[in-house]
């Protein structure tokens, strides 16, 4: 009677040591998919942050293009100061020479 009991005693303990295992694999995988859950929601806030970032540089390049079209313009009107330069020298040499 008393192997019967030990024996009885070591199955419980198999049994009962593999529910253990169990409940620690269920653990660790309920703590695993919290994190992947968590670490999803960053990865969308994420992804959402990127989308409005390209969405303003979108908006900034075209902004750029269009006053760089208007620098052009501007400039283009300016008259070109080259020949007024050039007489300001002639008349220096002329007239204002040291002597």
């Amino acid at each position: 009677m008393g192997k019967l009991w030990k024996m009885l005693l070591v199955i419980g303990g198999i049994i009962a040591g593999l529910f253990m295992l169990k409940s620690k694999s269920n653990i660790s995988k309920k703590e695993f998919n919290k994190k992947t859950k968590a670490n999803d929601k960053k990865l969308d806030a994420i992804t959402k942050e990127v989308t409005k970032a390209k969405k303003n540089k979108a908006v900034t390049k075209s902004k750029i293009k269009t006053t760089s079209a208007k620098i052009k313009t501007t400039k283009s009107k300016v008259k070109s100061t080259k020949k007024a330069k050039s007489t300001i020298d002639k008349f220096d040499k002329k007239y204002r020479t040291k002597k």
